[in-house]
């Protein structure tokens, strides 16, 4: 597969004033890419790229650590993995250049629904052009090429960020990548993860004020009721059974107790639904919680529409539908040379570097653990090792421990070169902790009781 030559980003520009989701990001940059060419063949003008960094360059400026972000993540990696960040942990910035760019479609800062349309002065909305987990990899290196990066150590990735990962070697020069780390992810999305998306937009759909997406690109306007309700419906996947009985069971909390008090609530007329008097969203009232697991799902709903992106949500729902390994790379053959999956499988994972380290998270009901196994059976001398954590999908979010034991533990044995030097080098500091549950913007980890 062949893409027209799209040119190198210009570094060091400034954002969408007007997206204020992007704010929500610090310390990030926006590189600038004049021209690029989507894999559907449609090309953008001036696309921004949203990307953190942490670390420095070596002498041969192949010791770059790329971090794929997940469905609803930013670039601000230190955000959704900071106990994984900092020296003598996973992502180790004073021994790699750790790099991490926001996806095309997402509300953070690169093109998405919410960019400005230069060709009617407004957003995109629903009229942004359809993205793939390709067209992120191939627009990341140019990135990467203009800050001088001749490598890349290692590719690390979960969920979205995972299928991100695997393309990573696909897309990219053979040995231009060394190593990758998939985490919870599949090689294709198939019809279990597709119908859930769909689940999910239908639920936006079915909100009279997403207005086919020509809403108010901001928290007061967002679709309120179909994006909360998104929301708890993917959260359902991200966790397990046995998680939310363990942690809720049927435990109450305190709820309305009455008609009248539920009836003196201020309601504000349909046409200002949705936000307050000062302009901060309203939360979500779907009805007076009685079970603490109602409340963890209102409460997670109500998090999130603080801080997403409706249209962008579809977008990228539709990328992950959109990710298959083989898409393209498969030669013709007759139906009499049809081969099984798996051997398609080997031919295209052929291309990845040995030894990729594949994680599995053993309670997770959206990946499942056998579409690791099969990833590990078809990626050149992979290693495969499962977590065994009660939270299901989100273990990848909230095993901190184990995660930072079993990737430290592969990148040592793949490039002992970094690791001869103990002492730490004199970069950029990055403020980390060690708290396995922490409050994130991006993240999932959470203290609150319930």
């Amino acid at each position: 597969m062949t893409f027209k030559t799209d040119k190198e980003a210009e570094l060091d520009t400034s954002g969408d004033q007007n997206n204020y989701y992007a704010s929500l990001v610090q310390g990030q940059k926006i590189a600038r890419v004049s021209t690029f060419t989507l894999e559907s063949g449609v090309s953008l003008d001036s696309v921004p790229v949203a990307y953190s960094t942490w670390g420095a360059l070596n002498e041969e400026k192949h010791n770059v650590l790329v971090i794929c972000h997940a469905l609803t993540g930013s670039s601000d990696a230190v955000d959704w993995w900071r106990p994984l960040i900092g020296p003598g942990k996973a992502l180790d910035y004073s021994r790699y250049l750790i790099f991490c760019a926001n996806v095309l479609g997402s509300p953070y800062g690169s093109a998405s629904p919410l960019s400005m349309n230069p060709e009617t002065g407004g957003p995109y909305g629903p009229s942004f052009p359809e993205t793939t987990i390709r067209d992120d990899v191939r627009m990341q290196k140019l990135v990467l090429d203009t800050l001088g990066v001749q490598g890349v150590a290692v590719v690390i990735g979960g969920s979205m960020g995972g299928m991100t990962t695997l393309e990573w070697p696909l897309c990219t020069p053979p040995g231009y990548v060394k190593n990758i780390v998939p985490i919870a992810t599949s090689a294709d999305h198939g019809a279990w993860g597709i119908s859930w998306g769909e689940t999910q937009r239908q639920a936006i759909y079915s909100d009279s004020t997403f207005d086919n997406g020509w809403y108010k690109p901001v928290p007061e306007g967002q679709p309120r009721m179909g994006l909360g309700t998104a929301r708890t419906i993917a959260m359902l996947t991200y966790r397990s059974q046995g998680s939310f009985e363990s942690r809720f069971g049927r435990k109450r909390t305190i709820a309305l107790k009455s008609k009248e008090e539920t009836d003196s609530l201020p309601t504000p007329p349909p046409s200002h639904r949705g936000s307050m008097s000062d302009g901060t969203p309203e939360p979500l009232r779907l009805s007076p919680t009685r079970f603490s697991s109602q409340n963890y799902l209102q409460y997670q709903a109500n998090k999130f529409l603080s801080r997403f992106d409706a249209n962008c949500y579809i977008h990228l729902t539709k990328k992950m539908d959109s990710h298959d390994v083989t898409q393209g790379r498969l030669p013709q053959r007759s139906d009499s040379n049809l081969q099984s999956r798996e051997k398609d499988l080997q031919l295209v994972l052929g291309r990845a570097p040995p030894n990729a380290l594949v994680i599995s998270v053993e309670s997770d009901i959206l990946f499942r653990p056998e579409q690791q196994r099969e990833l590990a059976r078809c990626l050149p001398d992979a290693k495969f090792v499962s977590i065994e954590s009660p939270d299901g999908h989100d273990g990848f979010l909230l095993e901190f421990d184990t995660l930072n034991d079993v990737i430290v533990s592969h990148l040592k044995d793949c490039f002992p070169s970094f690791y001869t030097n103990e002492s730490e080098c004199p970069i950029e500091a990055v403020e980390t902790h060690a708290d396995k549950r922490v409050h994130s913007v991006f993240g999932e980890a959470e203290t609150v009781d319930f």
